[in-house]
């Protein structure tokens, strides 16, 4: 039997509620999810790539059936690295039509370079649908609380950064 394994690709800078959702219920749908922490030198981190990848991990290994969940790290083009783990597809999290448009345009340009896989989309929960990591780290950076829109484990850490 083949094992069907999907890509949940992202900086997860931080990891939030609305990225854990699409976790939990893309496992019902999948053998195996792999949450591919990218390591993007486009965008400024507040966490580094270690760091995001332990605290997802963190958050992962304290929620009830994910065991099916695994997190690694990736550099590099999203389509060599889901072939290398023998992905089915790539899921991505759409919040909003703006959401729709750009990961449109990625989905097309990554089926150009390889037919190998599909890009599912998930719609985000409707108490997720405007939670977005940038909202978050500036929320964070203006004093501003933001434990309705992250884990606890992300809080605990966000607290270590300056605001």
């Amino acid at each position: 039997m083949t094992v069907k394994i999907a890509v949940y690709p992202g900086t997860f800078d931080p990891f939030t509620f609305g990225h854990l959702d699409v976790v939990k219920r893309s496992s019902k749908l999948f053998d195996k999810i792999i949450v591919s922490v990218a390591e993007n030198i486009n965008k400024s981190a507040l966490f580094n790539l270690d760091e995001r990848i332990k605290i997802i991990s963190d958050v992962i290994s304290n929620e009830k059936d994910l065991d099916k969940i695994e997190i690694r790290g990736f550099k590099g083009l999203l389509v060599d690295h889901v072939i290398d783990v023998g992905a089915v597809a790539v899921l991505r999290g759409l919040r909003a039509l703006s959401d729709f448009e750009y990961e449109f345009q990625m989905a097309g340009i990554n089926t150009r370079l390889s037919s190998d896989f599909e890009t599912i989309f998930l719609m985000a929960s409707e108490n997720q649908q405007f939670v977005a990591s940038r909202f978050v780290k500036e929320i964070h950076s203006l004093g501003g609380d933001v434990s309705s829109f992250v884990p606890k484990i992300v809080m605990d850490h966000l607290k270590s950064k300056k605001k």
